[in-house]
């Protein structure tokens, strides 16, 4: 037998025949992303329904160098788990290990397989009238073992923090097929180096996440959510200041929204009504939200108020109804539908100081404008974690060739803007295969000998989503 059939022996003795894919049919949506980035055919697509049967997996895939990538719901933007176009990989997807295995009510946590829906444990938390506060546009489809592997962030990062502040503990199959199991449900533990920090944000490339305990939190009573126009981004973040003070930390989310990417929205989903009497240049979608007795209302009237006072807004709506606080966060999620339809074009996901946004955002916007008069600058982002998502869509009469070299030098004029704020190319996205050169180029070299370190420890062989975040040739 050859060593691919020995392969597939292997897994159909292990997971049974529902456990591997094989056919081009089966494998298909396994080789495209949210983004319609496309991967190269694997060697097959693994479905354990074990943490054990992963470590397992892993083990074999060890002994005979074979290289594996771990796959969640698909909605990654960095091309870090869609399989290697150059050197065929095993695909492990996670989607049958998705079981709830508890939850603790009077310790805020529950125990999750990796592979669980965002969306199911949102609401298994609910049910338990419980929260667990991570929220993002692709919670329908994404996994928990995804969100880890990412350190996702989302809409409620300001509150909350990211997905590294919501593990209380962690389950990983390391690379050479051991089963690493730190599931305590501990909120303070303090006992030597925190292990499962390293696999968080690791995309993958030193084991595979295969379960969780997570931090939960009272399930609010009562939430208020509130669109505001602002004259200039300079207002928004006065605005901003002004919120986070009166609101303290029953701010959930203070999204940045310019005109531009309404526009968009509108343009995507024509059932939604323009929020105010007059267009806005920019926009800020603001929730609050509390557990007791708390006067969101009065609370958001008089931050309307102050900011009328002061001339930090110029109108603003309060949603009166579910319904109504529903169709003002689903311009936030049309706009992205927007972007798509426009075809390619320069998505980034940058942070900086929330303080230096606005200097940032003229300096950004003004180079962009002078590289590429006809292009359009779209925008948008968490204010409150700083998190910018300064995207580009190009000339739409060039032909494909001609954007991806003009969105190529646009990212690279960004990032250098970026650097000189002292920022971060990959607020919540992380680096994968997309973002490895502008990463490199910013990466000191202790980081770099400390992540290259670290890598061939835990992955000895590199055999773990080989060529992500670091290339090949640096194991």
């Amino acid at each position: 037998m050859s060593p691919h059939d020995n392969l597939l022996s292997f897994l159909e003795q292990t997971l049974g025949n529902n456990g591997v894919l094989t056919t081009d049919s089966d494998v298909e949506r396994y080789l495209v992303d949210w983004a319609g980035a496309r991967g190269g055919q694997p060697l097959a697509v693994a479905r354990p329904e074990t943490p054990e049967q992963v470590a397992e997996i892993l083990g074999y895939c060890h002994r005979h160098d074979i290289p594996v990538v771990p796959q969640g719901g698909g909605s990654g933007l960095v091309e870090a788990a869609l399989p290697d176009s150059q050197t065929p990989e095993l695909v492990i997807s996670l989607e049958r290990l998705n079981q709830v295995r508890s939850i603790d009510p009077i310790n805020f946590s529950m125990s999750v397989d990796a592979g669980c829906i965002l969306q199911s444990v949102k609401e298994a938390a609910e049910a338990e009238d419980l929260s667990f506060p991570l929220s993002l546009g692709a919670q329908g489809s994404c996994q928990i073992g995804g969100n880890i592997a990412t350190n996702a962030g989302g809409l409620n990062v300001l509150r909350y923090g990211m997905m590294r502040q919501l593990v209380l503990g962690i389950e990983v199959a390391l690379p050479d097929g051991r089963l690493l199991s730190d599931m305590k449900s501990l909120h303070k533990n303090n006992t030597g180096y925190d292990l499962k920090q390293l696999f968080i944000g690791a995309e993958g490339t030193l084991g595979i996440v295969t379960g969780a305990v997570l931090k939960l939190y009272p399930q609010p009573q009562v939430t208020r959510t509130a669109l505001i126009g602002c004259p200039d981004v300079d207002a928004v973040l006065g605005l901003y200041a002004q919120a986070r003070r009166s609101c303290c930390d029953l701010l959930t989310a203070f999204e940045l929204i310019p005109r531009t990417c309404l526009e968009l929205a509108l343009e995507a989903d024509s059932s939604l009504p323009d929020p105010l009497d007059e267009p806005q240049p920019m926009y800020v979608l603001l929730e609050v939200a509390a557990s007791g007795p708390v006067d969101l209302d009065g609370m958001i009237e008089a931050l309307f108020e102050r900011g009328l006072e002061s001339g930090l807004l110029q109108d603003g709506v309060l949603a009166t109804s579910d319904t109504q606080a529903g169709q003002l966060w689903q311009l936030r999620e049309a706009m992205l539908e927007g972007q798509q339809r426009r075809g390619e074009h320069l998505r980034t996901d940058i942070s900086l100081p929330i303080s230096r946004l606005p200097d940032f955002h003229r300096q950004a916007a003004a180079a962009i404008a002078k590289a590429s008069p006809e292009s359009q600058v779209i925008a948008y982002g968490h204010v409150g974690d700083g998190n910018l998502h300064f995207n580009v869509l190009p000339p739409m009469n060039l032909d494909n060739e001609s954007k991806r070299s003009l969105l190529h030098e646009l990212e690279e004029q960004l990032f250098a803007i970026v650097a000189e704020f002292d920022g971060s190319i990959s607020a919540e996205h992380g680096i994968g295969r997309v973002k490895q050169p502008p990463f490199l180029e910013g990466l000191s070299a202790p980081k770099h000998d400390i992540m290259r370190g670290l890598k061939r420890l835990f992955d000895p062989r590199g055999m773990m989503s080989p060529g992500r975040i670091l290339p090949r040739s640096q194991y």
